[in-house]
């Protein structure tokens, strides 16, 4: 595959990616064209043991934390803003609630230990299918279908006890 398809087949991948990382778009444009930058460099040093969009998408996760690092931000995935997904058809009710069960995934996510929370990442902001997260993770897709549906389980309980406060 030459490397202009695979920035074309993989570009909106990685940005929603970094986008639902960040939740800003100037951040996510830069990490994403970083990203790609890299991977033409090294591409010839891909070995084709994972799917391209699972090393792809690992490229961009490290090159988010090293923007982190290099701007002095202590915010962390956990603190990150989840961006606004609002449905121009529903009530501002229904965007309010949306909006406040967000915060409650956040918070139920900050309190989650790892691989759960790195596993639920990977599945519902990076959109990776578990036989994905499991080649990112050197498991199974067994495994990371385990890890992912335990975290889910850790963060409704987390949720319904921040409900109860």
């Amino acid at each position: 595959m030459e490397f202009e398809e695979i920035y074309k087949t993989y570009f909106k991948s990685v940005y929603n990616y970094i986008l639902r990382l960040s939740g800003n778009e100037h951040i996510a444009e830069e990490i994403t064209s970083e990203t790609f930058f890299k991977a033409m460099k090294s591409i010839g040093k891909f070995r084709g043991e994972c799917d391209i969009r699972v090393w792809l998408c690992q490229i961009a996760k490290n090159s988010y934390y090293s923007y982190l690092k290099k701007s002095g931000k202590t915010e962390s995935i956990d603190d990150a803003d989840f961006p606004d997904i609002v449905d121009p058809d529903a009530s501002p009710e229904e965007q309010a609630s949306r909006k406040e069960d967000f915060l409650m995934v956040r918070k139920a996510l900050h309190d989650i230990a790892e691989p759960y929370k790195e596993v639920f990442m990977w599945r519902v902001f990076g959109e990776l299918s578990f036989k994905e997260i499991g080649e990112l993770c050197g498991k199974t897709d067994n495994w990371a279908c385990v890890t992912y549906h335990r975290a889910k389980k850790m963060i409704r309980l987390r949720m319904e006890e921040q409900s109860n406060e």
